[in-house]
C-alpha cells in the first residue's frame, strides 16, 4: 500500500519533470509497475496457505503464478488514486510492465547479449540463501536486510589426536556450523600460547588471553606456523567424510581482534572456509537442507532449523564437556530483505553475471553522475562499486522472468535465447502467448553437438534484474521504439531512496555499463527515510505511521507535498509532524490566498485587467513598486541557482519567505491605501499591474511544487487577459535570461533592507516599551556609521515614520549617547562553576557597570569579586542588552543600534485617540457590510473632554481614512451605534451611509 513516503518519493520526481517541462524541454511521463518477484510471492502463499517451496510445486506452479498475476495489482486502485490526488503527472493508460511478454523479451535479449560477450557463467560457490525462500541472493539484496541481533557466543575445546589433555580453544557464534567442521585455521604469523588454565592445558592467541576469567600460566609460545598440521579430535562426528581432515592449517584472514585467534572451517559454509577446502581438499560436509533444517544424517537435531539448534548444540557440549564458556554475541547479521529470514552463506550451484570485471569500468562512470548529494556517489554507491563481486542471477522461484539458457541432457551443451522468434524457431511452434513457468519450461529442442535434448535451466532471474532493464525494457528495445531509445538513453535524472544504492542504482549502472558502457543516468536525488517527529522510524507496530490519504484529505496534496520539500532537503531523514503541515497551511498558503483575495477583491471592483490599458513601464513606478519587482527578480535569479542543483528545501523556503515577508507584510501592507482609494490613475494602475506580476510569478515559480493552488491562482488572476495560457503548467518556468525578469535595481534593495532593518528594531522597541502602534511617537535615533546610511534613510523618512509612527529621525554617532550594556545572569552556566555562590555571583553580574560589560563583551571573559568569593564569568554565562538613556528605549539586536523616545506630548496623545478611533470605525464598517467605496457620516456621544478635543483636532484625519464626509456630536438614528473603550474612556461611537 501506498505510503507517505511515497508521497516524498513522487513528488521530487513529479516537480522536476514538471519544472523540465515548464523550462520547454519535453518529458516523457510513462508510468511504470514492477510486478515480479519474492514480494508477489509471499503475498501469495500467505493467501494460500502455503508454507514451504515444495507446496508450490504439489498446488501447480500454473496455477500460482496465475494467482501471482492477479495479486499484482492488488493495491493498484489506490496507487492509481494517490498518483492523481497528489498530481503526479503520469501515463497511468500506457504504462510498461514488467509481467508483460515485451518487457521479458527486451530483458532477454540483454542476457543474450552478455551471454555473447562472455559475461554469463554457471559455478558453484558460497553464496547467502533464505532458507524460508528456498533460493539465493544477491550481494544487493543481502545489503539491504542486515539487523543486529544476539547470537550464541562459544569457546569450545578440541583436543589434540596425540595430546587428549591438551586442547585448541576455538571461539564461534555459529554452534551449529561445528557439525560441519573439518579442521581450525590459525594466522601463520600470530603469536600463540599454550597455557595452564584451572587444571588443563589450552592454545589460544596471547592477544587473546582475556577470555579466560580466572589465572593461567604460559607454558610455551608458538606462531601459527608452527601449529599447523597438528590434528585434533572433532566435537561431532554424526557426518562421515573419507578425505582427510581434521588438522590445524595457516590462513591470512584470521584476525585476533575477537574471540581466540583459531577459526574452525567448514567449507560447506561460508566464502573463506570454501576456499580454504579448495586448498587443502577438504571434505564438503553439508547437514543443512535447503529449508534451512537439519537432516537425519544429524538424528538429534534432525528437523530443527539451524539457527534454532544452537540453544540445544550449545547444551550438548556443556553436558560433554567439550563447551569451556558461552556468552551472548550482538553483531549484525543478514535477513531476508523480504521475509526477514536469517540468511544461511550456503554451497550453491547458480549463474552469474561477471560484473566483477568491470569494476574499474563502473568506478570511472559513476564519477561522471551527478549525485544529490555528492557523498551518496562518491562514498555510499562509491565504496559499494568498489567491493564489487560477480551478480548472483538465478533464482530457484517462480514469479519471475525465466533464465534464458537452455542446457542439453546429454552433453551439457548450453545456449542462450535472445528473442521469441529465436525460440520458436527453436522449439519449432508457432506462437508463444506467456514467456513465464510452466510454459517456457515445455519448450524443448535439439542439441546443435549431439543427439540429446535441450532443457531450460529451471530458475527465473534476479528481480532486481528486471528493474535495471526498465531503460531499454520499457521501450521493447531492439524490437521496438529503437529512434526513441536511443534519443531518450541515458536518462538526464532519476531518484529513489538511498537504499537503493544496492538495488536499483546499482541494477541500473550495472547493465548500462555491461551493455552499452556508459551510465543509464546522469543525474540522481536519493531520498532518505521519512520518521516520525521524534526520529523514530515509522511502523505499524509503534503505531507512528501515517495514512497519506488521511493527511491529503485534512490539507490537501499541495499543503502535502509543499511540506515534505520545505521540511528538511529530501536527501535528509525527514521528521513528519502533522503540526508543520498545518502550519504550511497558515502561513505560507494562508497568506497566499489572503494576498491574491486582496488584489481581487480590488481589481474587480474597479474592472482590473492587466492588458485593458497601457502597463505603466517599471522606471515609471513609485519606487515600491520597483523594489518588489527587483526583489522578485532577484528571487527568480536564486530560484534558478537552487534548481539547478536540485536544492529544493532552500528553493521553497525562500519562495515563502519573499511571499509572508516581502509581499504580504511589506509591499501589500504598505499599499493598501493606493488600492482603497477611489481614482484609478496611473499610481493606482501601477499598484495593480505590480502586484499581478509578482502574484503571477509567484504561481509560476510554486507550479512544480503545488500544482494545484498556483493553476487556481494562474487561473483567477488571467479570467479575461489575452495572452494568459490554458494552463499555468504550459506557461515557461521564470528563468532570470527572460526579459520579464531583467530589471533589477540593487541599490534600491539595500536601502530598503537598512530601512526594515531599523523598522524592525523600531517594532521591538515600541513592545518593549509598551506603546501601542497607534500612539505617536516623537522620534527615533539611529546609530550610523556613514553619511551615505544617514542619506538612505533620510530619502525613506516617510516610510519610516508611516511604519513606526514616529514624527521625526536623529542620528547619533555613537551608541553610548544613547544607552549603556547590562547584564543578565545566566544561571545554568553559572550554578556548576560557583555552586552555593551563585546568587551572590549573580547579584554582582547585575550590577556591574557599563564599561565592564563592553570589556566583557570584547575581550569574552571578565574577572569579578564579590565578598571574599572571585572568579571568572565568560560571554556565553550572560545576556547582554540595552537600557536606553532618560526617556528612551534602546536596543543593539538588529543591525545598528536603535532607540525610540517615548516622551508623550498632548497633540501626540490626541493622534493616538485619533487613530484609535478609525480602527474601531473601520471594524464597524466591515461589521455593517458596507462596501469599500461607501461613504459615512460619524457620529460620538458620552466622550470626554480629551476624546472630544482629539475628534475635533483630528477630525480632517479621520475623515480622509474612513470616507467619512462629516463628524457629528450626536448617535440617534445611525445605522451602526457601539460603545468603545480607549485608554478606559467609554464612550459611543455611530455611522451611517451616505444616501
Amino acid at each position: 500500500r501506498p505510503g507517505i513516503h511515497h508521497v516524498l518519493a513522487r513528488t521530487v520526481k513529479d516537480l522536476v519533470c514538471r519544472l523540465m517541462i515548464e523550462k520547454n524541454y519535453r518529458v516523457e511521463r510513462k508510468a511504470g509497475w514492477d510486478t515480479h518477484g519474492l514480494p508477489v510471492e509471499i503475498e501469495v502463499e500467505k493467501l494460500l496457505g502455503i508454507e514451504k517451496k515444495d507446496d508450490i510445486a504439489a498446488y501447480g506452479v500454473e496455477k500460482f503464478n496465475e494467482k501471482c498475476h492477479e495479486s499484482v495489482w492488488k493495491y493498484k486502485k489506490e496507487w492509481d488514486e494517490l498518483t492523481r490526488r497528489i498530481a503526479y503527472w503520469i501515463d497511468l493508460d500506457d504504462p510498461y510492465i514488467t509481467y508483460e511478454n515485451n518487457y521479458i523479451e527486451s530483458v532477454w535479449w540483454i542476457l543474450s547479449q552478455l551471454w555473447d560477450k562472455g559475461l554469463i557463467y554457471e559455478g558453484h560457490k558460497i553464496i547467502p540463501y533464505c532458507p524460508r525462500c528456498e533460493t539465493p541472493l544477491s550481494g544487493h539484496e543481502v545489503a539491504q536486510g542486515y539487523k543486529d541481533i544476539d547470537d550464541p557466543s562459544v569457546f569450545v575445546r578440541m583436543p589434540l589426536l596425540d595430546d587428549p589433555k591438551t586442547s585448541f580453544l576455538v571461539w564461534t557464534t555459529t554452534p551449529w556450523t561445528l557439525i560441519s567442521n573439518v579442521a581450525l585455521a590459525l594466522h601463520p604469523n600470530l603469536e600463540y600460547v599454550l597455557v595452564e588454565f584451572e587444571g588443563e592445558k589450552l592454545i589460544l592467541a596471547k592477544s587473546r588471553l582475556d577470555c579466560l576469567n580466572g589465572e593461567y600460566k604460559i607454558r610455551q609460545t608458538y606462531t601459527g606456523t608452527q601449529l599447523a598440521g597438528q590434528r585434533y579430535k572433532r566435537i561431532f562426528d554424526f557426518l562421515p567424510t573419507e578425505k582427510d581432515a581434521f588438522y590445524t592449517v595457516a590462513a591470512d584472514f584470521v584476525t585476533a581482534d575477537d574471540g581466540t585467534g583459531i577459526v574452525h572451517i567448514a567449507p560447506a559454509f561460508g566464502e573463506d572456509d570454501n576456499q580454504m577446502g579448495k586448498k587443502y581438499d577438504l571434505p564438503h560436509l553439508n547437514p543443512i537442507a535447503k529449508d534451512g533444517t537439519f537432516d537425519d544424517s544429524v538424528p538429534p537435531y534432525a528437523g530443527q532449523f539451524f539457527k534454532d539448534a544452537d540453544q540445544h548444540i550449545t547444551k550438548d557440549m556443556d553436558e560433554s564437556g567439550t563447551l569451556l564458556k558461552a556468552e551472548t554475541h550482538t553483531h549484525s547479521y543478514p535477513h531476508c530483505w523480504r521475509c526477514s529470514t536469517p540468511l544461511i552463506y550456503y554451497s550453491y550451484k547458480s549463474w552469474y553475471i561477471s560484473t566483477s570485471k568491470l569494476k574499474e569500468r563502473m568506478l570511472e562512470l559513476n564519477a561522471g553522475i551527478d549525485w544529490f548529494p555528492p557523498e551518496v556517489g562518491e562514498k555510499r554507491f562509491g565504496e559499494w562499486l568498489r567491493n564489487n563481486i560477480d551478480w548472483s542471477l538465478s533464482r530457484e522461484r517462480f514469479w519471475g522472468t525465466p533464465l534464458p539458457i537452455w542446457k542439453c541432457e546429454e552433453c551439457g551443451e548450453t545456449e542462450c535465447v535472445g528473442s521469441v522468434e529465436q525460440l520458436k524457431e527453436r522449439a519449432s511452434v508457432l506462437e508463444i502467448k506467456d514467456l513465464h513457468k510452466p510454459y517456457v519450461d515445455n519448450l524443448i529442442f535439439d542439441c546443435p553437438k549431439c543427439e540429446g535434448k535441450m532443457h531450460r535451466e529451471p530458475e527465473v532471474i534476479d528481480v532486481w534484474f528486471d528493474s535495471g532493464s526498465m531503460p531499454i525494457a520499457q521501450w521493447h528495445y531492439p524490437f521496438e521504439n529503437k529512434e526513441k531509445f536511443e534519443n531518450k538513453f541515458p536518462a538526464d535524472f532519476i531518484s529513489e531512496g538511498v537504499d537503493q544504492t544496492r538495488g536499483w542504482f546499482y541494477s541500473l549502472l550495472a547493465i548500462s555499463t555491461l551493455l552499452f558502457d556508459k551510465p543509464s543516468f546522469k543525474s540522481c536525488i536519493s531520498l532518505e527515510m521519512i520518521l516520525d517527529k521524534k526520529g523514530q522510524k515509522m511502523s505499524k507496530s509503534k503505531s507512528n505511521s501515517v495514512d497519506p490519504f488521511k493527511i491529503i484529505e485534512k490539507y490537501g496534496a499541495d499543503a502535502a507535498r509543499w511540506y515534505l520539500m520545505a521540511v528538511s532537503p529530501p536527501w535528509l531523514p525527514t521528521r513528519f509532524d502533522e503540526e508543520g503541515i498545518a502550519e504550511v497551511v497558515r502561513k505560507f498558503f494562508g497568506t497566499l490566498l489572503n494576498t491574491y483575495n486582496f488584489f481581487a477583491m480590488y481589481a474587480n471592483i474597479d474592472n482590473f485587467s492587466y492588458d485593458s490599458g497601457t502597463v505603466v513601464a517599471i522606471e515609471s513606478r513609485p519606487e515600491i513598486d520597483r523594489w518588489i519587482i527587483s526583489r522578485m527578480n532577484r528571487l527568480v535569479l536564486q530560484v534558478d541557482g537552487y534548481f539547478k542543483r536540485y536544492d529544493i528545501t532552500k528553493l521553497v523556503r525562500m519562495i515563502s519567505d519573499f511571499l509572508v515577508d516581502d509581499v504580504s507584510n511589506w509591499y501589500v501592507r504598505r499599499n493598501r491605501r493606493r488600492f482603497w482609494k477611489s481614482e484609478v490613475g496611473e499610481d493606482k494602475l501601477a499598484a495593480y499591474q505590480t502586484l499581478f506580476e509578482v502574484l503571477q510569478t509567484v504561481a509560476k515559480l510554486i507550479a512544480p511544487v503545488a500544482p494545484f493552488i498556483s493553476e487556481e491562482v494562474y487561473k483567477n488572476l488571467n479570467k479575461g487577459t489575452k495572452n494568459a495560457l490554458e494552463s499555468v503548467h504550459l506557461e515557461t518556468y521564470p528563468e532570470p535570461s527572460r526579459p520579464a525578469h531583467h530589471y533589477r535595481d540593487e541599490a534600491l534593495e539595500n536601502r530598503m533592507e537598512l530601512v526594515r532593518d531599523v523598522v524592525f528594531s523600531g517594532r521591538a522597541l515600541r513592545n518593549e516599551a509598551g506603546v501601542k502602534v497607534r500612539q505617536p511617537l516623537p522620534r527615533l535615533i539611529v546609530v550610523t556609521k556613514t553619511q551615505d546610511q544617514q542619506k538612505q534613510l533620510d530619502e525613506m523618512l516617510a516610510l519610516i515614520q508611516e511604519e513606526l509612527n514616529i514624527k521625526n529621525i536623529s542620528y547619533a554617532a555613537d551608541a553610548s549617547e544613547l544607552m549603556s550594556k547590562k547584564a543578565e545572569p545566566n544561571f545554568k552556566k553559572l550554578g556548576p562553576k560557583f555552586g552555593k555562590n551563585v546568587n551572590k555571583i549573580a547579584e554582582l553580574i547585575r550590577d556591574l557597570p557599563n564599561e565592564s560589560v563592553l570589556e566583557l563583551e570584547i575581550k569574552g571573559e571578565l574577572n569579578v569579586s564579590s565578598n571574599g568569593i572571585t572568579g571568572s564569568i565568560e560571554k556565553d554565562d550572560v545576556r547582554i542588552f540595552a537600557v536606553g538613556a532618560a526617556g528612551l528605549v534602546a536596543t543593539m539586536d538588529g543591525t545598528y543600534p536603535v532607540a525610540l523616545d517615548t516622551t508623550l506630548t498632548p497633540d501626540l496623545i490626541s493622534e493616538g485617540y485619533a487613530r484609535e478611533v478609525v480602527n474601531r470605525i473601520q471594524n464597524m464598517r466591515k461589521e455593517a457590510g458596507y462596501e469599500v467605496i461607501d461613504r459615512i457620516i460619524i457620529g460620538y456621544d458620552n466622550a470626554d473632554d480629551e476624546i472630544g478635543l482629539a475628534l475635533l483636532a483630528q477630525k480632517d484625519y479621520i475623515q480622509a481614512e474612513t470616507l467619512s464626509e462629516a463628524i457629528v456630536a450626536e448617535s440617534d438614528g445611525f445605522d451602526v451605534t457601539k460603545k468603545w473603550k480607549i485608554e478606559g474612556k467609554e464612550f459611543t461611537l455611530a455611522i451611517k451611509k451616505v444616501k
